[in-house]
This record gives C-alpha cells, structure tokens and sequence, in this order.
C-alpha cells in the first residue's frame, strides 16, 4: 500500500492509497483544495470545518448538476430511440395498408 501526502486547505494529510492510486487521489484533492480556496476568499474568516464544509457543499451541487444533465441527455436518447421506433411502426403499417391496397384492387379487378 501507498502513502499520498494531501494539502487540502492549508493542512497536509497523510493518505494510505492503493499502489498505482496516487495521481487519482492527488487530482480529487486538487478539486478539493480549489473549492476550499474559493469558499476561504468568498467567506474570509472560516475555519477549517467550515471550509472543508463549503467545499464539499459546492463539489456536491457541481455533482448534482451534472447528474441532472446527464439524466436530461438520456432522456433525450430515449426519446430519440423512441422516435425511431414509431417512425419504423408507422412504415410497416404503411407498407401493410399499401400491401391491402393492391389486394383489393387486384380483387376488384378479377370480379
């Protein structure tokens, strides 16, 4: 196993990772740092709870977007899977109605 140091928010943080795990969890602490950064120049004055508790706050709401985007785009993937799908449904019908067409008017010519 791996020991990472992390400076989140001024502190340093001794992390056991897994081998090979060290540039993952270095870039998510880089996130971290960079939402405590903001949330220490937007509120000057928190303390390190605080600043730990607002950057996870924002990280949370980044997430929360995100998923909602990505719940909006595969809805329009289904969507369109469903347009796909009525489209084929009303060809076979049409191709059906267009096959009881020519039957019937090869009926009524042969009576």
């Amino acid at each position: 196993m791996a020991e990472i140091t992390l400076q989140i928010a001024g502190r340093h943080y001794d992390i056991g990772v897994r081998d090979g795990d060290e540039p993952h969890l270095a870039q998510l602490a880089r996130l971290i740092e960079e939402k405590a950064r903001a949330a220490q120049q937007n509120t000057p004055g928190l303390t390190e709870v605080r600043t730990l508790l607002f950057a996870a706050l924002f990280l949370a709401d980044e997430l929360t977007d995100l998923r909602k985007a990505e719940a909006g785009r595969q809805e329009r993937l289904s969507l369109e899977a469903d347009d796909e799908r009525a489209a084929q449904s009303v060809e076979a019908l049409a191709a059906r109605i267009e096959k009881l067409r020519e039957t019937l008017a090869a009926a009524v010519a042969a009576a």
